[in-house]
């Protein structure tokens, strides 16, 4: 499975204001919600019932807040990029700047899996990391996107 399968470009935010982890994951379930055409506060519900089992924090300044959503046909994730890093209680400590929101049907256990193994792969190399930080625009975030992609398949 591809990132670029499931990933929401038209929701790609560069610059994103927050100023507190409730904030974002609000802000997130809205967005969604409105391109989904489902309640936001289900979505925010759900990332948050998942968040208090662990931080989904997963170091080096990148979140990955999921979860599974009634009504959810596919999988779907959006990604932002916060202007100022935000304390998000990740693992390692670290501020988040870089956040992909992931949502799945409750029936999707292993697409699941494999769609957070896509993130993972996506953001588990520095200069991806860096490359994605100093992106602009949506544009040149989703280029960013689709060349580590390239990179990988090759």
């Amino acid at each position: 499975m591809r990132l670029t399968e499931f990933l929401d470009f038209e929701s790609i935010r560069v610059g994103l204001g927050v100023s507190s982890k409730r904030q974002l994951l609000t802000m997130l379930g809205q967005t969604a919600g409105a391109h989904l055409g489902l309640d936001p506060a289900a979505i925010v519900d759900s990332v948050l019932e998942r968040e208090r089992l662990g931080s989904t924090g997963f170091g080096n300044g990148v979140a990955i807040p999921h979860g599974k959503i009634d009504g959810l046909t596919s999988i779907y994730a959006m990604l932002v990029r916060l202007a100022d890093p935000l304390d998000y209680k990740a693992i390692d400590g670290a501020p988040v700047d870089l956040v992909f929101l992931l949502l799945s049907p409750p029936d999707a256990g292993a697409l699941h899996l494999k769609a957070l193994a896509a993130v993972s792969r996506t953001i588990r190399g520095g200069p991806t990391l860096e490359k994605m930080r100093g992106a602009r625009s949506r544009d040149a975030l989703a280029a960013v996107l689709m060349a580590s992609e390239e990179r990988d398949a090759a």
